[in-house]
């Protein structure tokens, strides 16, 4: 059974001094993480043990006594090896990577760092956009992690060249804005420099609208930020990335991923779902709960529509 192994920069690795083109030998039946040499199948495996360093070495081998696997069939260990031929790390780049000219491992795109990147010219890692040097982008040219949007180097972002956090608007330096060019806060309008604006050009902020009525409470008001502070702990659902090894895929992932078979996985799309109606339940106190149905205007059929939790 041929396969791939990884050494220290100076070929040695768990106290044995290895040498292309000799065999080693012990009596003893192999076992995975405790007796025998250890080797991979496929080589990007070779690196959930390994760094992904090029002074480490890398060799072809051939295991020819008796063979053990580990739980995830990833990791094999033999008590006989043979060390075939060594390989360039220009060579373990092109085996690592179905793109071209990476420097990181398992990325489908070209021209990357970072690691399972399926964008190009990515510095960053789990990147689906271009040219990221943050984590987790599915739009283009970010320095920030989890941007949608492109050039951004806040966090969160789905509009873009924004400098501020969780924006879907653009060119917002403030955060949470879904107009544009926003310098303040949790803006819906453009231009503003106050905070929670749905106008233009505002540089102080308004009174509340609660349950589609207006009040006269600004949003610095006690009641306002207890509001807003119960509401917080509210689960939201979200969605991530994550790479999803081939030992952990479903046949059906495997036919519509065939890239895994050269980096070892693919990026999945996970959501999760909040139970909104449980945290109301269980978790808010009764204290708090009568607090929101006393504001001014409360409608349970809005809070619903616009909460997602019955009263």
């Amino acid at each position: 059974m041929k396969g791939y192994k990884v050494f220290n920069s100076d070929w040695t690795c768990r106290g044995y001094q290895y040498e292309i083109g000799k065999t080693y030998e012990i009596a003893e039946s192999p076992k995975c993480c405790k007796v025998g040499f250890h080797f991979c199948e496929k080589l990007v495996d070779c690196f959930n043990y390994y760094s992904f360093d090029p002074n480490n070495k890398v060799a072809e081998i051939e295991a020819i006594g008796e063979i053990h696997f580990d739980d995830t069939n990833s990791k094999c260990c033999t008590n006989k090896i043979v060390i075939l031929k060594e390989l360039k790390w220009s060579e373990v780049l092109d085996m690592c990577n179905t793109g071209k000219g990476n420097s990181g491992k398992c990325n489908s795109g070209t021209y990357n760092s970072g690691y399972h990147n399926s964008g190009n010219y990515n510095t960053g890692n789990d990147n689906t956009g271009n040219d990221n040097t943050g984590d987790y982008n599915t739009g283009n040219c970010n320095s920030g992690d989890y941007n949608s949007g492109y050039h951004n180097s806040g966090n969160y972002n789905t509009g873009d060249y924004n400098t501020g956090n969780c924006n879907n608007g653009d060119y917002n330096s403030g955060c949470h804005n879904s107009g544009d060019y926003n310098s303040g806060n949790y803006n819906s309008g453009d231009y503003n420099s106050g905070n929670y604006n749905s106008g233009i050009c505002n540089t102080n902020s308004p009174k509340v609208r609660m349950f589609n009525h207006e009040t006269e409470f600004d949003f610095n008001d006690k009641s306002i930020v207890r509001f807003n502070e119960i509401l917080l702990d509210c689960p939201q659902s979200y969605e991530y990335s994550d790479f999803i090894s081939k030992n952990k895929m479903s046949e059906e992932e495997i036919m519509e991923h065939p890239e895994c078979e050269t980096i070892g996985g693919y990026i999945k799309t996970i959501i999760v779902e909040a139970d909104k109606q449980k945290w109301w339940d269980e978790d808010v106190s009764d204290d708090d709960k009568e607090f929101i149905k006393s504001l001014p205007y409360f409608d349970a059929d809005i809070f619903y529509e616009c909460v997602g939790v019955r009263v």
